[in-house]
């Protein structure tokens, strides 16, 4: 338990109320405020330091408007930083990793870049081969386009062999290295030739329509998301609270939280370019951890005024109890989150630096902004009620349907502990079996028309399809001709690549050139990841023998290859540093190797589990009517490295809190089994709570058409379901029990060091109104 001693000068100190207790002394000193002295269960009180989170607490007590005016300061200079200077995104250049990085750098030094080419593809309405009125639109199309000031050339209309397609290949001019070109005046002569050939299926595909495509499909289902999940987290306290100034104040300290966070990634968007889709993840982890922070805080407040604790005590004991928690497990994310630094990529680097600003942010806004709104409110923090729902959550007895669950499992603790333990490892199981690939063409929502465009034009037109290019340099230009000449002669023999038009491309001085080969395979497959290993390891090293040349490998089909295996061998580091620090804080945190070890026991089962669910959902097509998606038989591989650190964090938040109260009642004397089933009884309800906000929201992304957001809201969904019930409910209460005082080893309890003493007041009388000086 924290108890608090140390006020604001080291001769006054207040001792934290027993959280068990009815009774409670008291007793008046000569021209000072009134002092209590609360007695435990147990008959022992601790008598400590105020911790920090206590005096940043009782300041803002003291100061309300000051605290308030302090944190509305800071979310308004963060967003003043934001509208002044705009986030720097990525480009390009910053995805460039392994091998097709290396030759995405020679092919610019060479200026071999490859101008974007956009496709017009058109096909006859009704179906069948095309017509005179499909090749008469092309030829419109082609002639409008050469007009385009962003176009260099327009080739001619192709027919492709089946006669099933035209298309209209148009060459943008080149632009900055990282950029893309300018196409809207491409988009706009589309748009008008539809309407004159209304027989003809007109559509536009290529590189850059297709990220604009994707990106804006992206934009607005994490648009939907987000103003579907606020509506959903409001009701869902007013559910909770059963007041709308209680309901309200974790949602708004939340939005703000989210809004100073986003506001901080311009100016830091300078030294670290961020990804655009950061935003997202700050609104999504920001929802999340400052709503549950301040239900931790509120939950706690409340309990101790129903138990007769003045405004002020009660959020001193807020403060040093759930307070506490809130920094510790802010502090698990934030040492969570940053492990994904340790992958060394751009995409992960911008996702921790956005998630570790706005879990500062909720932090910060609970300590200091949530002490001061609840003393200006008091109990009107409890108003206006809403009727029906306050007298069924005042009838509701704490703990009332976990002490259902919570008798069998303490009185068989071995049992369940066999039982949930068995359960999570038979989920986990299909986790071993995870296949891991790159989002590719397959994965992208097949309702846009650009992505069915571009698969059509690769299967139609085999030179327009995924490919790689091998870079080859030496100082004879003859050399590298008969050595491109010799890769190109063995890749095609293997049977995974193929001959294209024009496949040959070599620099002014022709000491460095560009062999372009065509995957049979789709880009970011399994198959494709085997020819790309298989041609750097054996074909191109076989060709240029004794020669030599130097070379590399790149393209689309290495460059997706690549990322995969740079996230995927990114992850054992991610694994090492997040679970090495989880378990040195937790060591820190309770004293106790023994809690340490089984905190990180629990959390690698509920991730395995989580794990095992999202592979056999998303790496079969059982489920792919129920969740409207296509099975590309892998998971994209970014998402373990991102769902592991995003569980490990969350957890913790649940986590922390119980065993804080669990430690509390074991150091006020509680036997160490009554101290497990008041500690997660007294928690379960607030534990529940934010689990149903958190899967409420992650829930909506399995709804989103996109497949990575299908497998972020289904594994955060599952994670939380089960570590809300399973972990919390049966596992950790069993391991406690079954431990007994060796679960808190090599500590001691704290009660039985220090005898109770009653000991003076802070700066103002506990039990009186406090007002702001």
């Amino acid at each position: 338990m924290h108890h608090i001693g140390g006020g604001a000068s080291p001769t006054r100190s207040v001792v934290l109320p027993s959280l068990t207790s009815a009774s409670r002394a008291t007793s008046v000193e000569s021209g000072r405020a009134t002092a209590r002295a609360h007695v435990h269960r147990g008959g022992n009180s601790t008598v400590k330091r105020a911790g920090a989170t206590l005096r940043i607490a009782r300041w803002s007590v003291r100061h309300p408007w000051r605290a308030i005016g302090t944190w509305l300061l800071l979310v308004v200079a963060a967003v003043a930083c934001g509208t002044a200077v705009s986030m720097h995104t990525t480009t390009d250049a910053d995805y460039r990793v392994g091998q097709s990085g290396a030759a995405a750098r020679q092919i610019e030094a060479a200026g071999l870049d490859a101008p974007d080419t956009e496709y017009i593809v058109l096909s006859a309405q009704a179906g069948g081969t095309v017509d005179a009125d499909v090749r008469a639109a092309a030829g419109r199309i082609a002639a409008d386009a050469q007009r385009d000031s962003q176009v260099a050339r327009v080739a001619a209309p192709v027919t492709s062999p089946d006669k099933h397609l035209v298309i209209v290949p148009i060459t943008m001019k080149t632009v900055a290295a990282g950029k893309h070109p300018d196409i809207t005046g491409i988009t706009k002569i589309v748009g008008d030739a539809q309407p004159r050939a209304p027989g003809v299926h007109i559509v536009q595909t290529g590189e850059t329509s297709l990220n604009k495509a994707v990106n804006k499909r992206v934009g607005n289902d994490l648009g939907s998301a987000e103003s579907t999940s606020m509506p959903i987290t409001i009701v869902l306290m007013l559910i909770v609270f059963a007041a709308l100034a209680a309901a309200g104040i974790p949602v708004l300290l939340a939005i703000a939280s989210v809004f100073g966070a986003m506001g901080l990634m311009g100016p830091i968007s300078l030294l670290l370019p961020m990804e655009p889709t950061v935003t997202s993840v700050i609104l999504l982890i920001g929802m999340a951890v400052g709503v549950d922070y301040s239900l931790f805080y509120l939950k706690r407040e409340r309990q101790e005024r129903q138990r007769g604790a003045s405004t002020a005590n009660a959020v001193e004991i807020a403060a040093a109890t759930s307070g506490h928690s809130i920094v510790v497990s802010g502090f698990a994310v934030i040492v969570s989150m940053g492990g994904l630094y340790a992958v060394g990529d751009v995409t992960f680097s911008s996702i921790a630096t956005g998630s570790i600003i706005v879990v500062a942010f909720a932090v910060c806004g609970s300590l200091t902004v949530l002490p001061a709104l609840l003393t200006k409110l008091g109990s009107k923090v409890d108003r206006p009620r809403i009727p029906l729902l306050w007298r069924l959550s005042s009838r509701m007895r704490p703990g009332a349907f976990s002490s259902r669950l919570l008798g069998p499992v303490l009185r068989r603790p071995v049992t369940a502990l066999l039982a949930g333990g068995v359960l999570l490892l038979a989920l986990a199981v299909p986790a071993l079996s995870m296949k891991q690939q790159t989002s590719s063409l397959d994965s992208l929502p097949q309702d846009i028309p650009a992505v069915r465009a571009m698969q059509q034009v690769g299967v139609a037109f085999p030179g327009d399809g995924p490919t790689t290019t091998v870079v080859l340099h030496d100082r004879s230009a003859a050399q590298v001709d008969k050595d491109a000449r010799a890769v190109q002669d063995k890749a095609v023999a293997t049977g995974d690549w193929k001959q294209v038009p024009k496949a040959m491309h070599a620099s002014a001085d022709g000491r460095t050139a560009v062999l372009t080969l065509g995957s049979k395979a789709p880009e970011g497959s399994f198959a494709a990841g085997a020819a790309v290993r298989e041609l750097r390891d054996t074909v191109v090293p076989a060709a240029v023998s004794d020669t030599g040349t130097t070379w590399a490998v790149g393209g689309d089909v290495a460059s997706s290859y690549d990322q995969m295996h740079h996230q995927s061998t990114g992850l054992p580091k991610v694994l090492i540093l997040v679970l090495g620090l989880t378990l040195l804080m937790m060591a820190v945190t309770f004293r106790s190797v023994v809690i340490a070890l089984l905190t990180t026991a629990l959390n690698l089962l509920s991730v395995g589990a989580a794990f095992g669910v999202l592979t056999l959902v998303f790496q079969h097509n059982w489920a792919e009517s129920m969740l409207h998606f296509h099975s590309t038989g892998g998971i994209i591989s970014w998402i373990p490295i991102f769902l592991f650190v995003v569980l490990m964090g969350l957890s913790m938040d649940y986590h922390v809190f119980v065993l804080s109260r669990v430690k509390e009642r074991y150091d006020a004397g509680m036997p160490p089994k009554l101290a497990v089933r008041q500690g997660v009884s007294e928690t379960a309800g607030v534990v529940t709570s934010a689990a149903v906000v958190m899967i409420s929201v992650f829930a909506l992304f399995a709804s989103l058409s996109m497949v990575e957001m299908k497998e972020i809201g289904v594994g955060l969904s599952v994670a939380i379901a089960l570590d809300a019930t399973v972990v919390r409910l049966v596992l950790l209460p069993a391991a406690l029990s079954v431990l007994g005082r060796w679960a808190w080893w090599p500590s001691r309890r704290q009660g039985t060091r220090h005898a109770a003493r009653p000991v003076e007041p802070s700066d103002y009388a506990p039990l009186e109104p406090v007002r702001a000086r």
